[in-house]
């Protein structure tokens, strides 16, 4: 049997056991490194892309800590989406499973949408580990059901997520609550700006583990840029759908609104297409999750919640159906795919104006390649620059000839027929010598 690498962190039985059972033998970079930080009581930040791991990466060494004796609350965990604090908990739950009946961990979830009423019941027996969103973290804490202080460990995941959507106030008042010596693990994909007022806040000289991608974006993933060129942009999506026929694809959307337009499109062509945007509503978005889950649909059109707020397994194909306005985005949504050594495809369908983002794409290390549809079928293309350099060239070229025919002082009839005559002439005795050299 491989050895597991996760034994050197000294870790609980049941903590192995469930390792074993994921088939988890080698630790992730940020799980390597941030591990021995979370069990050593010292608070970091860690800066990683997404699809790094980064849940075990502070969920294991929690684990390790609770002490199921103590029916307390010991850790918080704080996600900006309903979905990701919801996956969270799955997988802590995946885990505590294994734990022995004698000493069970208490993990629960706290989300907006579900029954506050009930929730409050409830918690008339505290909860070891808290996983949910700040607002309805927040709100526990006002009814005096949920008790906080007691916690030593606060975890903000998405942080530049929370900043964006305006939930960082929310995830300051339930640290007010917690211990001034407050282990505090914050993950993040970028560190803004805004947020650094909050981090020193309540973090002192804290570990920084910054993980840099080896390349950014996975060692499986093709990446295709497809050409609008005044076409139907729904169209070629749909065509391009066709095409590929994916185990899974998520077409991607800026807005809302265009997300709505695009699924409505796809569904008058015949495709069954799920959807998943901030618009629908709690129980809309839990049966939309579940349906994707069970493989209802090999279609689903989606803002960018989905890009980071979700974790949809199995995505064969990520189609952008325009660039995100914010780049770091681009790689977010194509991390839905290529994951856990599966390959994957990416097409961008891309306009004119999106020139300068793909320029700085590709200077971030991203390597497309050309594609067009013809026929229904996506067949390789020139590189989108080979054209500009054709009429670059061509332009130079004009301007050599027209500086080497003289305009006449006495402009007389049909002189412009003359002068263009003249320069097609240096033109061609030019090529001709180009092609010599060559």
């Amino acid at each position: 049997m491989k050895e597991n690498r996760f034994n050197r962190f000294t870790f609980q039985p049941f903590i192995i056991e469930s390792l074993n059972q994921f088939g988890f033998s080698q630790p992730t970079e940020i799980q390597e490194r941030m591990i021995p930080l979370v069990l050593k009581g010292e608070s970091a930040i860690g800066q990683s892309q997404t699809g790094t791991g980064k849940t075990f990466a502070y969920a294991l060494p929690i684990l390790e800590k609770i002490d199921p004796k103590r029916q307390e609350v010991q850790a918080v965990i704080t996600a900006p989406t309903r979905e990701l604090a919801t996956q969270i908990y799955q997988q802590i739950l995946k885990v505590t499973e294994h734990c022995s009946p004698d000493s069970p961990i208490m993990t629960r979830c706290y989300i907006g949408g579900t029954d506050k009423q009930r929730t409050i019941e409830k918690l008339k027996v505290q909860p070891h580990i808290v996983v949910g969103t700040p607002g309805r973290i927040k709100d526990l804490m006002i009814e005096k059901a949920l008790f906080v202080h007691t916690s030593s460990i606060l975890v903000v995941d998405e942080a530049d997520m929370m900043l964006d959507m305006g939930f960082i106030e929310d995830v300051d008042q339930v640290a007010a609550k917690m211990p001034e010596n407050l282990q505090m693990l914050v993950f993040s994909a970028t560190i803004p700006e805004k947020l650094k007022p909050f981090l020193k806040k309540y973090m002192e000289n804290p570990k920084m583990i910054q993980i840099e991608s080896k390349q950014k974006s996975a060692e499986n993933l093709v990446q295709y840029l497809l050409p609008s060129r005044h076409r139907s942009k729904k169209q070629l999506v749909h065509d391009a759908l066709l095409a590929y026929n994916p185990y899974l694809a998520i077409v991607f959307t800026n807005t809302k609104k265009k997300a709505e337009e695009v699924a409505y499109f796809l569904n008058e062509k015949g495709l069954k297409v799920g959807r998943v945007h901030g618009d629908l509503n709690p129980r809309e978005r839990k049966k939309m999750m579940k349906q994707i889950q069970d493989l209802e649909y090999q279609y689903i059109v989606a803002t960018d919640l989905a890009s980071r707020g979700i974790d949809i397994e199995g995505v064969s194909h990520i189609i952008n159906y325009e660039l995100p306005t914010d780049l770091d985005f681009y790689i977010h949504r194509v991390g839905r795919t290529a994951r856990a050594g599966n390959s994957g495809i990416a097409l961008t369908v891309y306009e004119s104006s999106d020139e300068d983002a793909l320029n700085r794409l590709e200077k971030m290390g991203i390597q497309f390649k050309y594609v067009d549809l013809k026929n229904g079928e996506l067949v390789e293309a020139d590189e989108r620059n080979k054209r500009k350099t054709r009429v670059r060239k061509e332009d130079e070229a004009d301007k050599k000839a027209k500086s080497m025919v003289k305009k006449p002082q006495k402009v007389k009839p049909g002189y412009k027929k003359k002068m263009q005559w003249e320069m097609d002439k240096v033109k061609k005795r030019h090529r001709k010598i180009e092609q010599r050299k060559k």
